[in-house]
């Protein structure tokens, strides 16, 4: 049985800097660029590694900024030029998946799917999530806006969660449900409390819907962005993309799609949840990356001393040794340009060593 799923193409923005992993993720090498696995891919490569057998040859569309779209085309040389659209600059994701989403109407008609995974995360259990894009998939073609919600392992205060309401009686589609309702990050407590209720998933931010839906709520929620958006992917494939692209674009609403569409569209019941219940980790901090990997160093581990350091994280970048004396669970990493020392448990503050930086004009580091 063939596992491509017609009419549905996937979308993957593929934008960002990665405060959280500086040095090694810059605005210039983000870290969807990166292999921080191990694996011999990079994020984006494993990210369009999952999909191209959902959607077959040509029903991959990678949205990034104008600096990245070659390295981006260097890495994935199976996908053409038309399939890699450059924004001039970034405008958060409503702008970027809405022109994805405009430009497939183009291309493909009413009827077109389109599925939004971020370049960035890592998943594990490939069947699993082959199963939720298919149930996804038939409540898109239902009319619904269509969110992953991922089975929680512990009460995490790094990631918005999502809470199912009743389930909506699809065929097809037996464990998919209404969206009840959006939350931010909370509290470590108002997370716990969530997840005893058995009620809340994490919100991974990936979406599957109809093009045409997409479009449409954009119009009610925000129709000025609707329109510009239109009007590029109109002129996309044409003489008049540049000077189109040019004229509209910087004055898009620059708003993530949670806000301009789930959360609206969810308290108006237009929402549904479809389980994930395979691994998956945006890998937002050097401590959730050092969880996701089997050692504690993410290089030669020949280059590395840990002497009354258990679970020390060290990178060693530049080909140098590093030794790691009677700091527990520190990080270490080493670049060319920039070292960082911090512990696993300020991992998510490393983001104010990049903003005090470029507080010192210190772009050459960012």
């Amino acid at each position: 049985m063939s596992l491509t799923i017609p009419g549905f193409h996937a979308v993957v923005p593929a934008g960002g800097a990665g405060t959280r992993l500086w040095p090694l993720s810059r605005a210039g090498h983000p870290k969807f660029l990166l292999d921080l696995t191990g694996s011999g891919r990079t994020l984006l490569q494993a990210t369009v590694d999952r999909l191209l057998p959902l959607t077959g040859a040509g029903g991959v569309l990678v949205v990034t900024g104008t600096r990245h779209s070659a390295a981006v085309a260097e890495q994935l040389p199976e996908l053409g030029e038309a399939d890699v659209l450059a924004e001039p600059s970034a405008r958060d994701s409503m702008a970027a998946i809405g022109l994805a989403a405009a430009v497939l109407l183009e291309r493909h008609g009413e009827d077109v799917v389109l599925g939004s995974f971020a370049a960035d995360h890592v998943i594990d259990g490939t069947e699993a999530f082959q199963r939720t894009v298919r149930e996804g998939v038939v409540a898109a073609r239902a009319g619904h806006v269509v969110t992953i919600g991922i089975a929680a392992t512990g009460p995490s205060t790094a990631f918005g969660y999502v809470r199912s309401g009743a389930n909506l009686g699809l065929d097809d589609a037996p464990t998919v449900t209404r969206a009840a309702d959006f939350t931010e990050k909370p509290d470590a407590a108002t997370a716990t409390a969530y997840l005893a209720t058995g009620e809340y998933r994490w919100n991974a931010g990936m979406f599957i819907v109809r093009a045409r839906v997409l479009l449409d709520h954009l119009a009610t929620q925000l129709p000025t962005l609707a329109v510009g958006l239109q009007e590029i992917a109109a002129a996309w494939d044409g003489p008049d993309r540049v000077e189109v692209l040019d004229r509209v674009w910087p004055g898009l609403t620059k708003i993530a799609i949670d806000h301009a569409i789930a959360e609206p569209v969810a308290a108006a019941g237009g929402v549904a949840v479809v389980p994930g219940d395979f691994t998956w980790d945006d890998i937002g901090d050097f401590d959730s990356l050092a969880q996701l990997l089997t050692t504690d160093t993410l290089g030669d581990e020949g280059l590395v001393l840990r002497i009354g350091a258990d679970g020390a994280f060290v990178v060693p970048g530049t080909g140098r040794t590093l030794s790691v004396i009677g700091l527990p669970d520190a990080v270490v990493v080493d670049t060319p340009d920039a070292v960082l020392v911090t512990t696993r448990a300020h991992a998510q503050s490393v983001k104010a060593a990049v903003d005090a930086w470029r507080a010192r004009d210190r772009e050459d580091l960012l």
